[in-house]
């Protein structure tokens, strides 16, 4: 068995992309925790793409990574330009030159050609029938993680106790061979320290029984998080039992964590301006493309749900989803962080 998959229990987390405004708090608020120090200005741990798009780092589904059939797929490790971010902008001007003249904000230096969220908003389709939607990506705590296999200096590991991969820093030495291996391409480089980082997480949070920071700042309650196989807890009922939380990307064989509710949308029109209501605005194909073919299935799901709720009938899964008390959100994690005293 490989050292991966060796975990006693998982902590995973359900995102529900019909919530999501694609409003940056998830990553913002992980940004302003975890990637403040040095080398850490271009590292977003969590980022929020427009889907359909080339997301970031550019293009990483063509990447490599993971594995096929078991065995490991080479991939690339992406480069700093693959990211963007982390430009400097002229705020002495701007703020402090005392300059009676009015300077708009603006990139200092070198004009950047992509970066977090680049294509924020563009989507597919054509009008009337173009589509979108928003998708926060993170650390997928994969249970069969191809960067720990991929480690040659063991610095990289899963922790028993709820099955976040973390790393060593004193033993990574910036080979980047994890970076290679994440079909995700959630690891970032840090080019001052010459080592490796990604999300863990919140593990500190987690210990003292607050929810991540993505989780716990999220406007639109779309973040559910808790252990696998807690039977009574949203994420299990989520993923094995209304079977409507599925993985991304699951052809990867990384078996990640993070799970997704599928998008819905409006039902698109037909050349007379006339409703198509049995149509999909959203291409079946692409949602396929992302969650594997057992999305169909959630979707019809979700639809019979949503149509009970609103024809006056109780619907479990519509009440878990929509989530009336915070606290569902993430029952083992709610602990209000401005009453616990940090080391």
């Amino acid at each position: 068995m490989s050292a991966s998959t060796t975990g006693t229990r998982q902590i995973a987390m359900v995102l529900d992309l019909n919530k999501c405004i694609g409003c940056q708090t998830c990553a913002v608020a992980c940004k302003s925790l975890w990637c403040k120090d040095e080398g850490t200005d271009y590292q977003w741990w969590c980022t929020v793409n427009t889907m359909p798009g080339r997301g970031t780092p550019k293009d990483y589904e063509e990447m490599g990574g993971g594995y096929k059939d078991s065995i490991p797929v080479r991939g690339i490790a992406p480069s700093r330009e693959d990211f963007g971010g982390g430009w400097k902008f002229n705020h002495s001007e701007v703020f402090f030159d005392g300059n009676p003249e009015h300077k708009p904000l603006r990139v200092a230096g070198e004009q950047p050609q992509w970066g977090p969220n680049w294509d924020e908003d563009q989507g597919a389709g054509e009008y009337p029938n173009s589509y979108f939607y928003y998708m926060p990506r993170l650390c997928n705590f994969c249970t069969h993680a191809a960067c720990v296999d991929a480690c040659p200096r063991g610095a990289m590991a899963k922790r028993s106790s709820d099955g976040i991969v973390v790393r060593d820093e004193d033993r990574c030495r910036g080979y980047q061979f994890c970076a290679e291996a994440c079909p995700y391409k959630k690891i970032y480089f840090n080019y001052e320290l010459k080592i490796s980082q990604h999300c863990i997480g919140c593990i500190p949070r987690l210990e003292q029984g607050v929810a991540p920071a993505c989780a716990r700042q999220c406007p639109g309650r779309l973040v559910f998080v808790g252990y696998l196989d807690d039977e009574d807890g949203p994420i299990h009922k989520l993923v094995n039992e209304w079977k409507v939380a599925l993985p991304l990307h699951p052809e990867y064989e990384t078996l990640p964590n993070v799970y997704y509710i599928p998008p819905l949308a409006p039902a698109p029109f037909n050349e007379d301006g006339s409703v198509n209501e049995a149509g999909s605005r959203i291409p079946p194909e692409h949602l396929e493309s992302q969650f594997g073919p057992g999305v169909h299935d959630a979707i019809d799901t979700l639809k019979t749900e949503v149509e009970k709720a609103r024809s006056g009938e109780a619907s479990g899964l519509m009440d878990l989803l929509i989530a009336y008390n915070w606290q569902d959100l993430f029952p083992d994690f709610t602990r209000d962080p401005i009453d616990i005293t940090w080391d």
